[in-house]
């Protein structure tokens, strides 16, 4: 059994972030993505050391991959036919990509987005039997009715807009519109499931679909439609449903969502730093 561990840093020149673009910041928010970038780098050597002290106490392989030449090229590709699509979705489609090309060469697979921080040395690939299915994390605890939605309350990379946008694309498909929003900031799998999955079958198709899908307001009110976007969740929570793929759902001791609650819990496993707050996370884990 060949098993490894992997993560993804993509240090987005800050020319290519889309700091102003309206439908990532609600109203009085920083920049999210230079923000983000800052604190990347300044924890950079903290994030790589703890994923590498995990995979060394499970006894399993670890790669990082970064702003290389294989990325550059995959980036240049896909500009060219998708000029469309940011950077930040680019660097998002590449880490399905490299779950893609590594379940050539292992039976399992742990990805880890690199603000995720490891607080236990228990061995995911014993806990989680991946014959049972891909695991990842549900997020749909966080969507809002349609009535709820507002301008202000969402972006296009909000939980609600990842859900409708998926029920419409399984729509447009005519299979039935019944989701979870997907967060692949954490995704155990092996590659028979990996391989059932066929993310990237039909990707064309799939994107024209998300295109057309922008501008039809006569599935969802304006409200909703204005904020789809070309998200690597919603696809992959449609090719969930459209390949019918076996799924386990992370609890949230294995995928820890710290975004505004402001503490962590003593037995979280994993925590997806989704706020940045990298302090908080170190003077948890160094306790």
């Amino acid at each position: 059994m060949k098993r490894i561990v992997y993560s993804l840093y993509i240090d987005i020149p800050e020319e290519e972030l889309d700091i102003f673009d309206k439908n990532i910041l609600r109203k009085n928010q920083i920049h999210t993505n230079l923000h983000t970038k800052n604190q990347f780098k300044e924890n950079y050597f903290k994030l790589l050391a703890n994923k590498q002290w995990y995979s060394n106490k499970i006894n399993t392989e670890f790669k990082l991959f970064e702003y290389d030449d294989k990325y550059k090229e995959y980036q240049s590709h896909f500009k060219k036919k998708y000029p469309f699509i940011t950077s930040y979705n680019v660097v998002n489609f590449y880490k399905i990509h490299l779950l893609y090309e590594l379940s050539k060469f292992y039976d399992e697979i742990l990805y880890l987005d690199f603000d995720v921080v490891c607080l236990t040395n228990e061995n995911f690939f014993e806990t989680w039997n991946l014959n049972k299915g891909i695991c990842v994390f549900d997020n749909s605890s966080l969507v809002k009715t349609i009535e709820a939605v507002t301008d202000r309350s969402q972006t296009i990379r909000s939980p609600t807009s990842k859900y409708y946008n998926t029920q419409a694309m399984l729509i447009e498909k005519n299979l039935n519109p019944k989701n979870k929003v997907i967060n692949t900031g954490i995704i155990g799998a092996n590659k028979e499931h990996i391989k059932q999955l066929k993310y990237f079958d039909n990707f064309d198709e799939d994107i024209n679909i998300m295109t057309k899908l922008k501008s039809n307001y006569d599935m969802f009110p304006k409200k909703i439609v204005d904020f789809f976007g070309y998200d690597n969740e919603t696809l992959f929570s449609v090719k969930l449903n459209e390949n019918n793929v076996p799924i386990q759902w992370l609890d949230n001791k294995w995928h820890y969502f710290f975004d505004t609650q402001g503490f962590i819990p003593e037995e979280t496993k994993f925590v997806h730093t989704i706020n940045k707050k990298f302090d908080v996370v170190w003077r948890r884990y160094y306790a």
